[in-house]
């Protein structure tokens, strides 16, 4: 959320994604999307983040929402969530190239921001789709793509599948981002390198620790990183709690 948001940036985020934002509920006017869709001048540059999967409401609603102060919109084709999938939305979508396609190429039309996409190793492990995928989004239209290396099956077990990444990198000429099992500084460096990405993507791992995007950057120049004294976890605890 936006508060939690503005501690990672404090802590040293480059870029921020904000919370993921129903096409369909924007549409229909959902009173909780609004609060869902505030920035904060200080989080830029920041990305808001679409799901859907009719590419006609999609490329409407991307209009519609332009002129909001973000750099980036992208669209969520990896979400593992039950009631999402159910929707033919999120991950839903690795197993529908051509609506995938189409949503990609109705939302690049409609906007001039670059659009980004995420998504996942594929459906399952007899499923395995990701290079596919990210050539025809590409081909699409996508300026630059984010993998989570695993598939929908697995939710967020077992480990993210770094050959696999690396493999999506390759494949494509626009930027990856990879995505999963950055716990530590150490992580962040590491998944880079074996995967040849040009950004990492930190979700999970922020969680109750900020301080890991400052780690990562420590660990990407092999400079020291101190930890958080119990002082400065409750004073920023306390700002989180104020923000809210």
């Amino acid at each position: 959320d936006l508060p939690f948001r503005l501690l990672c940036k404090e802590q040293g985020a480059g870029l921020l994604c904000m919370e993921m934002v129903s096409a369909k509920a924007i549409l229909y006017k959902n009173k909780n999307t609004e609060e869902l869709l505030t920035i904060d001048p200080r989080e830029n540059p920041v990305s808001l983040q679409l799901f859907g999967s009719d590419p006609d409401i999609m490329s409407e609603i991307a209009k519609q929402i332009e002129e909001r102060p973000f750099d980036i919109l992208d669209i969520n084709m990896g979400c593992p969530a039950g009631k999402i999938v159910r929707s033919g939305e999120g991950s839903a979508l690795m197993k529908d190239l051509p609506r995938a396609a189409a949503c990609i190429e109705a939302v690049v039309r409609a906007v001039r921001v670059p659009v980004t996409v995420k998504f996942r190793a594929g459906w399952d492990m007899e499923h395995i789709n990701a290079v596919e995928f990210a050539r025809m989004a590409e081909c699409s239209g996508a300026a630059a793509l984010c993998i989570h290396g695993r598939t929908r099956e697995q939710m967020y077990s077992g480990r993210a599948d770094t050959t696999l990444m690396r493999a999506v990198v390759e494949a494509v000429d626009i930027p990856v981002m990879v995505n999963g099992d950055i716990d530590s500084g150490e992580a962040g460096r590491s998944l880079l390198q074996k995967t040849g990405a040009r950004f990492a993507l930190i979700g999970r791992g922020a969680l109750g620790n900020p301080w890991i995007f400052e780690a990562c950057r420590a660990a990407m120049t092999h400079e020291a990183f101190t930890p958080p004294t119990l002082a400065e976890r409750l004073r920023t605890a306390s700002e989180q709690i104020s923000l809210a």
